[in-house]
């Protein structure tokens, strides 16, 4: 029950990063199917490969005082709006680097006040 509450509140912060963010964009007939898709991968990223990659950027992370942990969140939308469109043919489109950063902080915040409104 917990999985399927946070994918919701996903779905509901990249609803919330595609009105806000002129970069990202849905294509395609049905928006809902790109959303709840791009959740999904974004969740898994987020579960399995993300760890990976603070681990790796240990040293940058600790010389920027957290701020590198940004570009890892941009990357890891980034990342997940790329499979989405290339290998599921989901049209969830983030345009650059530019977009991926304002929209990773626009997920981050829509997903906390959600999280804070709703309780497991």
């Amino acid at each position: 029950m917990k999985f399927l509450i946070r994918w919701v509140i996903t779905v509901a912060a990249l609803f919330v990063a595609a009105k806000i963010v002129p970069g990202i964009r849905i294509e395609g007939t049905n928006a809902w199917i790109a959303y709840t898709v791009m959740a999904l991968v974004l969740g898994l990223i987020n579960a399995f490969l993300r760890p990976l990659l603070q681990l790796l950027s240990i040293g940058f992370i600790i010389l920027t005082l957290g701020l590198f942990l940004l570009v890892i969140n941009a990357f890891t939308l980034w990342l997940a709006s790329w499979i989405s469109v290339n290998l599921l043919d989901v049209g969830f489109h983030v345009d650059g680097f530019g977009a991926a950063f304002w929209g990773s902080l626009i997920v981050s915040m829509a997903s906390w006040l959600l999280s804070l409104l709703i309780r497991d």
